[in-house]
C-alpha cells in the first residue's frame, strides 16, 4: 500500500519526523491508498503547530485559522500543495460550517475525532525506512474506518446528528462520496441526512455547487442526483427538477416514456459525455416542460417551446448557483437548441448554421446531449440512421474547419475600396449580406462575382 506514496511526498513526511515531531498520512489519501486508488491531494497532521511547520519549510504559506500550512512541491512535473495541519479539536459551530473555538490538540486520536466519516477518520505512520524504500507502517483506526472501506459504507463518526450540525456540507459530501466510491451509506447516517437536508441553505453556494459538480465527475452522476433527491437535498438546491415528476410525456407513436423528472435523470444516465457540465446540461435539458405543458388539437400533451422555458430556467439555476460566465452561458446554448433538426434534407448552408448558433467548441457536446436525450426517452438506439448522417456532415464542415465571414475571398478593405467611403458600420453590414448569400451557395466565393454584388448591396441598403 505504502509503497505508492510518492518519494517527493516521503521527503516532507522525513523532513517533519526528523525534527522530532509526529507525523502522520491522514483523510481522503490513507483512504485511497487502502482503496489502491489514485491520490489527488496529500495531507498530513502532526503535534508541531503552524510556526514550527513553518521553520521546517521556509517556502510554506500559512494564512487561516485552522493550523493548515501549504507546502508547494512538484511530483512528475505537475505542481501541487501538500497541506499539513496541526492537531486540532474544535467547538461551538454557530453557523453549522465553521467553528468557534479551535484548539491545537496533543495526539492523533483528538484530531481524528473531528473528522467527518469514518473512512476519512484514519491515520498512518511510517515506523521504518530503509534507502527510502518503506518497510513498517501502522494505522490508527478508532472508527473502525478500514472495515467500513471493506463493507463499502459512509458512516459518520460519533453521533451524525453532531457531525452534520457542526458543518451541514457534509450532508453533500456524505453523497458525493457513496456516488465517487459506490458505497452505501449507513441507516443512521443516511436518516440524519434526511432529518436535516435544510441545513444545507446555511452552507455557501459556491461550496454546495463545488460539491454538486463533483458528483457530476463520479462514474455514475446518476446515482449520485437520485441520492440527493431521496435524501431532500435535491429539493433544497434544485428543486425545479422535482417539478417534473408525474408530468406524462407520453404520445401515441413516440418513444417517450414516462414522466419528465425521469427523463431528465435518464439522460444524464445515458449521456456519453464525462464533462461535468455538459451533463449538468443534460440533467437540466427539459426542466422547463412542466412550464410549457400545454394540449394539441387531439387533446394531447405538448411542449410547445420548451427548449426556450428551460435554458431560460437553466440561466437562473445556474447564477444562483454561482457558476462560472463561461460554464453558465455552455449550458444554456445546450439546452436552447438540443432540438436542432437532423432531417436528410437540410442544406450544407443549414448545417453550417448550426455550427455557428451552438459554437464550434459545443457541436459534439450538444451531440453527446442528445444521444442522452435521445436514450433517456426510452429508445434502444443510441443513434438514429439521421443522426450518424448529420454527424457525418458536421464533421465534414471541420475539414479543414466551418465556413466563417472571415473566409469570404473579400474583406472590409475591398468594401471601403469598392465604395470609396472610410470604416463604418455600413462596412459590417454589407459583410454580413455577403457571407448570408455565399453561405448558400460557396461557389459565389470569388472576389469577381462579390465585387460586383458590394454596389449592388450598397444601394439596397442606401439610407
Amino acid at each position: 500500500m505504502v509503497k505508492n506514496i510518492p518519494e517527493e511526498i516521503i521527503q516532507i513526511y522525513n523532513k517533519v519526523k526528523n525534527a522530532d515531531f509526529e507525523i502522520y498520512f491522514v483523510g481522503g489519501c490513507v483512504r485511497n491508498l487502502i482503496l489502491k486508488t489514485q491520490v489527488k491531494d496529500w495531507d498530513l497532521a502532526t503535534n508541531a503547530n503552524p510556526e514550527e511547520i513553518l521553520r521546517i519549510f521556509p517556502d510554506g504559506f500559512y494564512d487561516n485559522k485552522f493550523g493548515t500550512v501549504g507546502v508547494p512541491i512538484e511530483i512528475n512535473k505537475e505542481q501541487q500543495v501538500v497541506e499539513i495541519t496541526t492537531y486540532r479539536t474544535e467547538r461551538e459551530y454557530k453557523d453549522h460550517r465553521h467553528p468557534e473555538r479551535i484548539e491545537w490538540g496533543k495526539t492523533i486520536e483528538e484530531d481524528l475525532a473531528r473528522r467527518d466519516f469514518t473512512i476519512n477518520a484514519i491515520a498512518l505512520r511510517i515506523t521504518s525506512l530503509a534507502q527510502g524504500k518503506l518497510f513498517e507502517f501502522f494505522i490508527v483506526d478508532p472508527y473502525k474506518g478500514q472495515k467500513d472501506i471493506e463493507t463499502k459504507l459512509i458512516r459518520a463518526v460519533g453521533n451524525p446528528k453532531e457531525r452534520f450540525k457542526e458543518d451541514a456540507l457534509r450532508l453533500m459530501r456524505a453523497v458525493r462520496l457513496a456516488s465517487q466510491l459506490e458505497f452505501k451509506i449507513e441507516e443512521k447516517t443516511w436518516q440524519e441526512i434526511k432529518n436535516d437536508a435544510v441545513l444545507i441553505k446555511r452552507i455557501s453556494v459556491e461550496r454546495v455547487r463545488d460539491e454538486l459538480l463533483k458528483i457530476f465527475t463520479t462514474k455514475n452522476p446518476f446515482d449520485g442526483i437520485i441520492l440527493l433527491k431521496e435524501c431532500e437535498l435535491l429539493r433544497q438546491i434544485i428543486p425545479e427538477l422535482l417539478d417534473g415528476i408525474d408530468v406524462s410525456q407520453e404520445r401515441p407513436g413516440r418513444h417517450h416514456t414516462g414522466d419528465v423528472f425521469s427523463h431528465n435523470m435518464n439522460a444524464l444516465k445515458f449521456c456519453p459525455s464525462e464533462n461535468p457540465i455538459v451533463r449538468f446540461a443534460t440533467l437540466l435539458h427539459d426542466i422547463g416542460k412542466p412550464r410549457s405543458k400545454s394540449s394539441d388539437e387531439q387533446g394531447l400533451v405538448i411542449f410547445h417551446n420548451h427548449e426556450v422555458v428551460s435554458a431560460k430556467m437553466a440561466e437562473k439555476i445556474c447564477e444562483r448557483l454561482k457558476l462560472s460566465k463561461k460554464d453558465k452561458e455552455k449550458v444554456i446554448d445546450l439546452i436552447r437548441w438540443h432540438m436542432f433538426t437532423v432531417d436528410e434534407h437540410i442544406t450544407d448552408a443549414a448545417v453550417r448554421r448550426f455550427i455557428r448558433r451552438v459554437g464550434e467548441n459545443n457541436v459534439k457536446d450538444i451531440i453527446d446531449l442528445r444521444i442522452g436525450d435521445r436514450l433517456g426517452s426510452g429508445t434502444q438506439n443510441a443513434e438514429s440512421w439521421r443522426l450518424k448522417l448529420f454527424k457525418k456532415r458536421v464533421d465534414d464542415q471541420f475539414k479543414p474547419k466551418p465556413f466563417s465571414i472571415e473566409n469570404l475571398a473579400i474583406d472590409g478593405n475591398d468594401v471601403m475600396k469598392e465604395l470609396n467611403i472610410p470604416p463604418s458600420k455600413k462596412v459590417g453590414e454589407i459583410l454580413e449580406k455577403l457571407f448570408t448569400e455565399v453561405d448558400e451557395d460557396l461557389s459565389k466565393n470569388n472576389k469577381e462575382y462579390l465585387r460586383k454584388k458590394i454596389k449592388e448591396i450598397a444601394v439596397i441598403t442606401k439610407d
